[in-house]
């Protein structure tokens, strides 16, 4: 493979990631706008985020054995597919029922880049660059969080909030015929496995007898549930608590997505000199410390535009740190079954999304109290889960060396 073939990979599965963080915060700053349109609260609206997740959740474990079956191309190509059509089903709902609804349609088509994506990243590259991979795709899909809260707020002022949905269809199909044309099959298909229940399940559960992966993966869906408590109730603490209009709130969100992205950047540099385990162990320890401040500024009503800012800053910094090097730990010890691995990490991931969007709404009562405390809580659960994996954990394989399909 050569350098610039590698460098196109990277561009393009960095954009087919961008597609998650344009779905759920290009329409955060509609949420109030959709609440009165809609007449339900703006609580009842942030069930649409968790609906999202449940069905990004279940739809990596549906798509995860496809791309192991089918090879990695036609199945994305086909839910892409889905999440188009589903995308503009949502900027026709009338009811938020319907908005719950086809946001789960619209995730299930949406995960399959996920499944896809991590699975090509381990197709294509040897295991011991999975993680500055990852961090690289993170800076090429990190305009996305940066964006997405300003241009959604320009949308609804300008168009509504319903042509939100039409910019997420309009975006998906570009990826599509991007991917359609310039994305090579990494792995064709493979008969040997099998797409019956039994036999998925059975799959399934051998992945889950590793150790290192469940420690690893409880790492990374910690860090998925800090980033989701923050998206899910940042409208409502900044622009209610606090204040701001649409297109504020827009430049001061992108603003604390732009230190994840730095984050992610400087953890590229660092794992030149520490490995994958050190640096996540650092960033938790920071970000747990964090989350602690967070709660006692709610606490004792020193909230202000200000605390929030820079302790999320830096919070949203580890999380940059952390998430790609949790991911190519529980990742590394797979090949052949990579599909199904990176479908249960994907699905822990947004599973515990959806759970911390949920219990934030559940325990609403009117402070950000819920989102800090989640916040927190779960800095030092993956802090545990850090613990766990790295007593399993293997050393990378220097004759480890992936390649293309093609190529063989």
């Amino acid at each position: 493979m050569t350098k610039k073939q590698e460098q196109n990979i990277i561009l393009l599965l960095g954009a087919l990631q961008g597609i998650g963080p344009f779905s759920t915060d290009m329409y955060l700053a509609a949420f109030p706008t959709i609440a009165q349109e809609l007449n339900v609260t703006i609580a009842e609206v942030a069930y649409s985020m968790s609906s999202y997740f449940v069905g990004i959740c279940l739809g990596q474990l549906l798509n995860g054995p496809l791309v192991d079956r089918f090879g990695r191309k036609n199945p994305l190509l086909l839910m892409l597919g889905v999440y188009i059509i589903a995308s503009i089903g949502c900027s026709m709902v009338n009811s938020v029922e319907g908005l719950i609804v086809l946001r789960f349609f619209q995730a299930i088509g949406g995960s399959m880049g996920m499944v896809a994506n991590r699975a090509i990243v381990r197709d294509v590259f040897p295991a011991n660059r999975l993680a500055q991979v990852f961090s690289t795709m993170t800076l090429v899909m990190g305009i996305a969080p940066i964006i997405a809260p300003s241009v959604g707020g320009f949308v609804v002022v300008c168009l509504g909030w319903r042509a939100i949905f039409w910019v997420l269809a309009a975006f998906a199909s570009l990826i599509l015929v991007l991917v359609y044309y310039f994305l090579p099959e990494s792995r064709g298909k493979d008969r040997s496995v099998s797409l019956k229940p039994k036999a998925v399940l059975t799959d399934f559960y051998s992945i889950l007898q590793n150790r290192a992966f469940l420690g690893f993966t409880l790492m990374a869906a910690m860090n998925t549930a800090g980033i989701f408590a923050f998206i899910a109730n940042a409208p409502f603490v900044y622009m209610k608590l606090l204040g701001l209009n649409e297109q504020t709130f827009g430049w001061v969100f992108g603003l604390n997505a732009a230190s994840f992205v730095v984050g992610s950047q400087l953890n590229r540099w660092l794992l030149k000199y520490h490995s994958s385990e050190t640096i996540a162990k650092r960033g938790l320890l920071v970000q747990a410390v964090m989350g602690v401040f967070l709660v006692i500024v709610v606490a004792f009503s020193y909230l202000s535009l200000g605390s929030l800012m820079s302790l999320v800053a830096v919070y949203t910094f580890c999380l940059g740190m952390i998430g790609a090097n949790a991911m190519a730990l529980a990742i590394l010890p797979f090949s052949k079954n990579v599909g199904s691995a990176t479908a249960l990490l994907g699905s822990f991931q947004m599973g515990a999304g959806a759970v911390a969007s949920a219990i934030c709404s559940y325990f609403d009562d009117g402070t950000a109290m819920p989102m800090v405390s989640v916040m927190a809580g779960v800095a030092f659960i993956g802090l545990a889960g850090l613990g766990f994996g790295s007593n399993y954990s293997q050393p990378f394989d220097k004759n480890d060396e992936a390649v293309f399909a093609g190529d063989h």
